[in-house]
C-alpha cells in the first residue's frame, strides 16, 4: 500500500473508482499530510513559546516579538509549498476536468435531472437522440415531461434512483434540477456537481471498476435531503448493453402519457398542485376558464364574495 494513501485509509475514504480519481486522491493525501506537519509544528511552537516566555521566567512583557529571521523563512515556506500545491497541482488538474470533456462520439452522454428528492436519468434511446422535454408534459409517469410527440424521444430510456453506464468508458453527465439546488455526488468516482434549476452543469468521469456504488445529494435540498440516494451501477460491456435493451423492452411497454389535453380529471398539469398558486407566466390547467365560470367557486372566494352582516342588513330607524 501507498505510505501517502494511509491517512486517506484512516479517514474513511472509499476506494478509488474512476480513472482520475488517483490524482484528486494525490492532492488529498499530500494536504492532509501537510496538514498534519503544520497541526505538529505549530503546536510545538506555541507549547514551546508558553514556556519560553512564561512569567516566571520572564516577568516583564517584551514587546518586539521574535527578531530572529528564522520564523520569516518559515512562513515563506508554507506560502510557498501552498502556492506549489495550488498551482502545480490543484488548478491544471481542474481546468483538465472542465476543458478537456471526452469526444461525444465516444462518451455516453446522460441528463441527471434532480429533483426533491429523488435523481432521474434520460438517455437516448436506439437513435442517439434526445426527446423534446417540456414542462406541460410532467406527470407521474412521466417525471421528466418527454414530449409524446416528439418522434425523437419514442425510444428514450427514463429512470429513477439508479443509472447504468459501461466500465471503462467515459460518462459525460449535464445535472440540472427541477425544483432547489441539489448536488450529485459519487464517492467512488470522485465527482461532484451542483445540479442547478435552468442551468445544465457537466461533468465526466471515466469508471475503471465494475460494482454498485452510492448516489447521494452532497447539498441540504429540504427536509426529505437525508433520504435522497441512488445508485450507479457500472456493467461490463456485455450486461449494459442487456440492461439497454430490458430498458426498450420495458419502455416500449409502458403507455405513452398523455397530452395535457386529455389527462384525466383532477391530475395537474405540470408543474402546478391542486390548491397552489401558479407563478406569474405559468401556463394555465386545461378547461380552467370553463370550470372557472361554471364551476362553484372556492368556499375561501365564497367567503370573500358573501356580503358582511353589517353591510347586507338596513340600518334600524
Amino acid at each position: 500500500m501507498n505510505s501517502l494513501a494511509l491517512i486517506n485509509e484512516f479517514l474513511g475514504q472509499p476506494p478509488n473508482a474512476s480513472s482520475h480519481g488517483l490524482q484528486i486522491d494525490h492532492i488529498i493525501e499530500f494536504c492532509h499530510w501537510f496538514m498534519g506537519a503544520l497541526f505538529v509544528g505549530w503546536s510545538t511552537f506555541f507549547i514551546f513559546v508558553l514556556i519560553r516566555f512564561r512569567k516566571r521566567r520572564q516577568p516583564n512583557a517584551n514587546y518586539l516579538g521574535v527578531t530572529s529571521p528564522i520564523s520569516t523563512h518559515l512562513e515563506f515556506s508554507v506560502v510557498l509549498i501552498e502556492a506549489v500545491l495550488l498551482l502545480g497541482f490543484a488548478i491544471p488538474l481542474w481546468g483538465k476536468r472542465v476543458n478537456q470533456f471526452p469526444p461525444g462520439k465516444e462518451a455516453l452522454l446522460v441528463h441527471v435531472v434532480a429533483q426533491q428528492f429523488s435523481f432521474n436519468y434520460h438517455l437516448p434511446g436506439a437513435d442517439g437522440q434526445f426527446g423534446r422535454r417540456d414542462v406541460n408534459f410532467v406527470s407521474n409517469s412521466n417525471p421528466l415531461g418527454i414530449d409524446p410527440n416528439d418522434p425523437a424521444g419514442k425510444d428514450d430510456i427514463v429512470t429513477t434512483g439508479e443509472l447504468h453506464v459501461p466500465v471503462d468508458r467515459p460518462v459525460i453527465a449535464e445535472l440540472s434540477s427541477k425544483d432547489v439546488i441539489h448536488d450529485f455526488f459519487v464517492t467512488e468516482m470522485r465527482i461532484a456537481g451542483d445540479a442547478i434549476p435552468g442551468s445544465l452543469i457537466p461533468i465526466w468521469f471515466t469508471p475503471i471498476k465494475t460494482g454498485t456504488y452510492e448516489v447521494i445529494c452532497a447539498q441540504l435540498c429540504g427536509l426529505g435531503h437525508y433520504g435522497m440516494k441512488g445508485t450507479l451501477v457500472v456493467d461490463t460491456p456485455q450486461d449494459y448493453q442487456a440492461w439497454l435493451k430490458e430498458r426498450a423492452e420495458l419502455a416500449g411497454t409502458q403507455t405513452t402519457p398523455p397530452p395535457p389535453t386529455q389527462r384525466p380529471p383532477g391530475e395537474p398539469i405540470g408543474g402546478s398542485t391542486p390548491g397552489t398558486i401558479p407563478p406569474p407566466g405559468a401556463p394555465k390547467p386545461p378547461n380552467s376558464d370553463a370550470q372557472g365560470a361554471g364551476a362553484s367557486p372556492h368556499p375561501a372566494q365564497q367567503m370573500q364574495n358573501a356580503p358582511s352582516p353589517a353591510a347586507s342588513s338596513s340600518p334600524s330607524g
